[in-house]
């Protein structure tokens, strides 16, 4: 699951994460959560103890393919076959909405926000690059596959393929709430809906995978794209100088407090998210256009900010010396794992000409994007985390930007809140664009 498509608020959330639960094997031949759990961390050892080879064949091997991209695709491999699955999602909610907040506190303790702002304007239009992207490559791919077959992209009704690709824009361009108001707004059929799903989570797994690829040859890409790395070495350099020199070995004492802050903060955030959501959507008429009825969002949006306010606390900002930017990435890599086992890359067989259109979607988004950091020089980290802050929001975002550099994690949080407020509207005009293509 690469975005929170299971956390819009009403009736319509249950359904949905009822049919995303549904796309892991409920018959795979290990399904207790604590099994699977267990195996994923047996996983990620394996990966990081042969990553930190210093010579030899690992090293080679680790030097063609990131560690990152294994953890993520090897749970996917053993999900798709069937070896372990999580049907009832369970580990998935937990990784979620418990460890990922409180990932994100703790990462945001080390946080630069002046070094932030000094970013400059090539990423956030890289960022409305990626959501003009999704926004003309809907209609570009159903046009193109409409030359091929037109029945693949027609129908009648709410059967019409437009309606349920509508769905598939809110959810690449916001998230589960957008993807929501798509489905409310246009009214695809329930089966054409369950397909949308599918084509969402497996195509937004398989870009994701890549964007961790190339962030594991950042250097190529930055070579290629001839980038100015000005701003973003500033940055790195800024916040490995603030604590070079003053890590120590943790305590007992010191692990304890790093894991109460975090969790403690995110048990704070869903007290207040369970208030202000069901608060706007019974208040607000407009607020579900911008997420503000979403619980995950209040949940994320709290827990990054609560994390900068910390950062400026002398003392809180010292826990990073003792690992709390280690302990968030064992936080971080649990979840990349989760996230893999969703993927089922069998349905691709059951939809292949849909899969065809999502394909085409996203790969012209991604031409688009990297025409554009071409053109302004910009570092290949800015197509990732822009392009992740649209089609994967604020569940995956962090993650891409912590494969560059974990103390960059929030960077995709703040762009993925951005991608909510313009989700449903771009979404909307995305469908009627694609309606207009695929009815001639």
């Amino acid at each position: 699951m690469p975005n929170d498509n299971a956390t819009a608020a009403g009736p319509i959330a249950a359904v949905l994460e009822n049919a995303e639960a549904e796309l892991a094997h409920a018959d795979a031949w290990i399904t207790n959560p604590a099994a699977v759990l267990g195996i994923l961390l047996v996983i990620l050892a394996v990966i990081f103890r042969t990553a930190s080879r210093e010579s030899g064949g690992w090293k080679k091997f680790y030097g063609i393919v990131p560690s990152i991209l294994l953890c993520y695709f090897i749970p996917g491999l053993l999900g798709t076959f069937g070896i372990i699955g999580d049907p009832s999602g369970d580990l998935y909610f937990v990784a979620s909405r418990f460890l990922l907040p409180t990932c994100l506190v703790l990462l945001c303790l080390a946080i630069d926000l002046p070094g932030i702002t000094r970013l400059g304007p090539k990423l956030l239009i890289l960022f409305f690059t990626a959501t003009a992207g999704i926004i003309l490559g809907g209609p570009f791919a159903v046009w193109i596959v409409g030359l091929i077959d037109p029945a693949v992209v027609g129908g009648e009704g709410p059967d019409e393929v437009w309606r349920g690709l509508s769905t598939v824009a809110g959810s690449w361009i916001g998230g589960g709430a957008n993807m929501t108001a798509m489905k409310e707004v246009f009214q695809p059929a329930s089966g054409l809906f369950s397909a949308m799903i599918t084509v969402d989570v497996i195509v937004a797994n398989i870009w994701m995978g890549f964007m961790l690829w190339m962030a594991g040859r950042a250097k190529l890409f930055d070579r290629w794209l001839k980038a100015d790395m000005t701003a973003l070495d500033d940055l790195q350099r800024r916040v490995e100088e603030l604590y070079a020199g003053k890590a120590r070995i943790p305590s007992t004492a010191d692990l304890m407090t790093i894991c109460a802050v975090g969790f403690a903060v995110t048990g704070g955030a869903f007290i207040a998210a369970e208030s202000i959501a069901p608060w706007f959507e019974a208040n607000v008429s407009w607020a579900a256009r911008f997420s503000l009825t979403s619980m995950f969002f209040w949940l994320i949006v709290i827990s990054t900010t609560a994390g900068l306010l910390l950062s400026a606390i002398p003392a809180a900002r010292r826990l990073e010396h003792v690992g709390a930017s280690k302990i968030a990435s064992v936080f971080l890599y649990i979840l990349v794992a989760v996230i893999g086992l969703e993927m089922d890359l069998t349905a691709i067989a059951e939809y292949p000409w849909l899969f065809v259109v999502g394909l085409i979607w996203i790969l012209f988004q991604g031409i688009l994007l990297f025409g554009m950091a071409k053109l302004l020089k910009a570092p290949c980290f800015f197509i990732a985390v822009g392009s992740q802050a649209n089609i994967g929001g604020a569940a995956s975002a962090p993650i891409v930007a912590a494969a560059f550099n974990p103390r960059l994690a929030p960077v995709g949080v703040l762009l993925a809140v951005l991608g909510y407020a313009v989700g449903t509207y771009g979404a909307w005009v995305c469908a009627n664009l694609m309606r207009m293509v695929s009815v001639g």
